[in-house]
């Protein structure tokens, strides 16, 4: 494991989510991801889970400083009191007095995206976050919110897998000083289908799952988030260090990508998107 440096923060490059993770299931699996080495524990206030997430955390032997662990906002609590009031919350069931990274979910406009940084800079000044981002925003919304915060924006989590060219979004956070995290590599499961992954991963004697997430994270300030409530599926993810993808290869996967390769875009959330 090795960290990914952007704006003053050092984020382990691999994180473990717990996105549609039953509340039984990461307190199951939680300890286990960090018990192999993961660090970086992913969650948010819409997955319902953050109190296992905290208890998980909290029953770990490893010292919660060694944890990178992020949450995110979401929209129903833009508003100033209800933002302050939701990041209480959150620690209160994270059973932390801080979280490293806190994030805006989405980018809903109904409340002015100044009222939505400022509240993102007053949780920080406070020391209740280590630092801020941001999560689903455009290269325009990304400009924006690097303009409007006094705090550093370290990151952009986004949809990042083989189908989808999310370049200009990284070069957009790579000339902030920000990181890109990535969640859904795996593309909903049709990564698995892919007779070009197949074949790669079986030239470097890994598995299609390894070889993606080692293609997310060869991609410099790039961070992956894998997701699993299977054990042996964990361990497997998290041994992705031992091999390197060559450059031939890495643009065999990134020419992968389609026009309609977005997933994940949901109406009433989703920002008008870069082409």
């Amino acid at each position: 494991m090795y960290n990914v440096k952007a704006n003053g923060a050092e984020i382990p490059a691999l994180g473990f989510g717990t996105f549609r993770m039953p509340g039984e299931d990461v307190l199951r699996i939680v300890p286990h991801a960090l018990d192999i080495g993961f660090r970086h524990i992913d969650t948010a206030q819409v997955y319902g889970n953050e109190a296992e997430v905290g208890t998980a955390i909290d029953q770990s032997p490893v010292a919660r400083e060694d944890i990178f662990l992020t949450t995110k906002v979401w929209v129903d609590k833009f508003r100033h009191d209800d933002f302050i009031a939701s990041v209480d919350e959150s620690l209160k069931k994270l059973k932390t007095d801080y979280v490293d990274l806190l994030l805006l979910h989405w980018p809903k406009l109904d409340v002015p995206l100044a009222e939505q940084i400022g509240a993102l800079n007053e949780v920080h000044k406070a020391g209740k976050v280590r630092h801020i981002g941001v999560s689903n925003y455009s290269t325009a919304l990304m400009a924006e919110a690097v303009e409007l915060s006094d705090a550093p924006i370290v990151t952009n989590q986004i949809e990042v897998h083989p189908y989808i060219d999310q370049t200009k979004v990284l070069e957009a956070a790579r000339k902030n000083g920000m990181s890109i995290t990535a969640y859904y590599a795996m593309a909903d499961g049709k990564v698995f289908e892919d007779a070009v992954l197949q074949d790669l991963a079986s030239k470097y004697g890994k598995s299609v799952a390894q070889l993606v997430l080692r293609w997310v994270i060869q991609h410099d300030g790039v961070i992956a988030l894998s997701k699993t409530v299977g054990e042996k599926r964990a361990l497997e993810n998290f041994d992705i260090f031992d091999f390197e993808i060559s450059a031939n290869d890495m643009q065999a996967i990134s020419a992968l990508t389609q026009k309609d390769g977005r997933i994940v875009s949901p109406d009433g959330l989703a920002p008008e998107w870069d082409d």
